[in-house]
């Protein structure tokens, strides 16, 4: 609608015009400071307060979301540590839980994050949190993971749109905290994000290629460490049923042993189908898996849980129950004041799951290839990798894990062949005097066997999977305190890392109580000698004062002999006036004693007790400053 003024066309025109003006100026001022608005900052991610944190200083933290798609509405939710110490160099550790579509705040509140949940309101440290050294950076992906959103027509189905995304998050997340973006980079996780960190991987190293000669900076990725992965289906998925029958979970010859022979026939057929090898998931190989825990149901209808075969689990769950802390995780991180903490958006509408099945049943990654296929690649670029297994876990079992490894080609050899024929040793770990697990090692490949450990290594045993982590990334605490574990391999003690206790743990606070202690004793002890010797002196002079007194009163009669060589520095005192005479006896102000000199010597002054205070004075002084991502990670979501 055109509006006229009562003015006259002439006028009105004029007016329109600069109307228009004013109204498309104040658009750019607006469209500017929106932009503004949008522009985040890293204080707009810090997170001030944690509901239920330990009492104490809070740890330096930020959390938030980082759009990855505008279009889509594609955010990714990250929480990110400082470390606690600095070692002999800069290291970030990026940790990635499974599913797919399973929350990495799992790794977060339940396994190498420095938090654990106490109940549903109260968190307490973990002693083996991976941020003594390292800072740690949690990301729920892909998109629609945990607090991570995009909308609902937009979930990702291939493993290269994952990877596209989230070096898009790391773009993002390093122009908002550009300190960390020279750090030593490595890729962390476990179960299906034995699919996520090779492609990740590769996608950084193509990223680094391309910005060379650039002004951006490089990523320093040095390292990736991957804990029950499913990486390479056709070996993994065989590797049930052997495990099984090593475990003593099925007796070989029974009737449910030869259903489960025939199930296997089936699976390795279409393994070895054209093509098969180059698929991620096999309906008929998953059938193996469900065939074992539906036939092992005992008496009262609880099957083996699959992430830990030592626990039970009401069937069909079989471990979709597990572990015990996600009753207590679930409900802290649906709290408001939790939400509103973690600078969760608004747009993120719905409350946390721990693995969505949305996400899971969309990211197929039909046109995928298995990440195994990426390994030899990596490897021969010369990065470490870290294979890591827990040896009571059926789903990504170490049997598996241990076979992709004996299978794959890479650098000249295959496996851990370090001359034809001849094959890396495994070498005994032990922690703190109990067996540990096993290392073995070949062209930049290391793998690492836990003993009593489930599919979560970390939930098991926190403190031995910091060591092997500190051991990976080559920690140097030379110039750090901290109690050592006694970590040893065949035998030999291994350089030391503090996993034994850091300054939040129970038993380093009472070390450095004692420390505290020790060092008050001594001071009080240099004090005391401060002020005896102070004492000695004072009731010397007194006695002098005293002594000089009475002889007077006894009209005592001193003879000053010529002879001063051999005098004490108190005979060096004369009475001007009195010539030779005796300083004692003679009439004179007793303040003129500091202009006293002896003939032919340079004059001096003396203080009695001078030194002694001088030295009280320095003693004082010196002690003035004195989840597979989530536990059901790789086909939870499936159902």
């Amino acid at each position: 609608m055109f509006l006229r003024s009562p003015w006259g066309s002439s006028y009105s025109t004029k007016s329109a015009a600069f109307a228009v003006s004013s109204w498309a100026l104040s658009l750019l001022f607006f469209l500017s400071t929106s932009n503004l608005v949008v522009a985040k900052s890293a204080a707009d991610y810090y997170v001030r307060s944690l509901p239920g944190a330990p009492d104490g200083p809070l740890l330096k933290m930020h959390a938030g979301h980082i759009e990855v798609d505008e279009q889509n509405n594609g955010n990714l939710f990250f929480w990110h540590f400082q470390n606690r110490h600095i070692a002999n160099r800069q290291r970030t550790v990026i940790w990635l839980n499974g599913g797919p579509g399973c929350s990495s705040m799992d790794g977060a509140l339940m396994e190498v994050g420095p938090y654990r949940l106490k109940n549903d309101h109260k968190l307490e440290y973990n002693d083996g949190s991976w941020d003594e050294f390292a800072n740690l950076l949690f990301v729920d992906q892909p998109v629609g993971t945990g607090f991570s959103y995009v909308n609902t027509d937009s979930y990702l189905h291939e493993l290269d749109e994952m990877a596209s995304q989230f070096v898009t998050f790391l773009e993002n997340w390093f122009e908002i905290f550009p300190e960390y973006e020279k750090d030593d980079i490595y890729l962390s996780g476990e179960s299906y994000a034995g699919q996520h960190i090779p492609y990740i991987a590769k996608a950084i190293q193509k990223r680094n290629k391309s910005v060379a000669g650039s002004d951006k900076t490089k990523w320093n990725l040095r390292g990736l460490l991957i804990g029950n992965g499913w990486i390479s289906p056709a070996e993994q998925y065989p590797a049930y049923l052997t495990y099984a029958y090593d475990e003593g979970l099925v007796k070989e010859g029974s009737r449910l042993a030869k259903k489960l022979d025939a199930a296997q026939s089936v699976c390795l057929s279409k393994i070895e189908a054209a093509g098969a090898k180059g698929l991620l998931e096999i309906d008929q190989c998953e059938a193996v898996l469900q065939d074992i825990l539906k036939g092992t149901v005992d008496s009262d209808g609880k099957c083996y849980n699959m992430y830990d075969y030592r626990l039970r689990d009401v069937y069909p769950s079989c471990g979709m129950n597990w572990p015990s802390d996600l009753t207590d995780v679930k409900p802290y991180l649906r709290r408001s004041d939790v939400t509103e903490a973690l600078n969760i958006n608004p747009d993120k509408k719905s409350g946390w799951e721990e693995c969505s099945g949305a996400v899971s049943s969309t990211f197929r990654a039909s046109n995928s290839v298995p990440a195994v296929q990426l390994l030899p690649e990596l490897l021969e670029s010369g990065l470490p990798i870290l294979l890591f297994s827990g040896d009571k876990d059926i789903i990504c079992n170490h049997i598996g894990t241990e076979q992709l490894i004996h299978n794959m080609k890479w650098s000249g050899g295959t496996g851990f062949e370090i001359s034809p024929g001849v094959w890396a040793p495994r070498h005994d770990w032990t922690f703190e005097d109990e067996p540990a697990g096993i290392y073995q090692y070949a062209r930049n490949l290391t793998y690492v066997l836990f003993y009593n450990a489930s599919h979560m290594v970390p939930y098991d045993l926190p403190r031995q999977s910091r060591d092997m982590l500190d051991r990976f990334i080559k920690v140097d605490i030379a110039s750090i305190g901290g109690s050592p574990a006694d970590s040893r391999i065949d035998g030999e003690k291994l350089p030391q890392t503090s996993v034994g206790g850091h300054p939040n743990s129970t038993a380093a606070e009472q070390q450095e109580k004692a420390k505290m202690k020790q060092t008050e004793w001594k001071a009080y002890a240099k004090s005391g000698q401060a002020v005896l010797v102070i004492v000695i002196i004072g009731v010397s002079v007194w006695g002098f004062f005293i002594w000089r007194s009475r002889r007077r009163q006894w009209g005592y009669q001193g003879v000053y002999q010529s002879g001063m060589a051999n005098r004490s520095a108190l005979d060096r005192f004369h009475n001007k006036r009195a010539g030779d005479g005796d300083i004692e006896a003679g009439d004179f102000d007793e303040a003129e004693l500091d202009q006293l000199h002896s003939p032919g010597m340079e004059h001096e002054h003396y203080a009695v007790g001078e030194d002694s205070e001088d030295e009280a004075s320095s003693q004082h002084r010196q002690v003035s400053s004195g989840t597979k991502g989530a536990p059901r990670e790789k086909n939870r979501n499936s159902s």
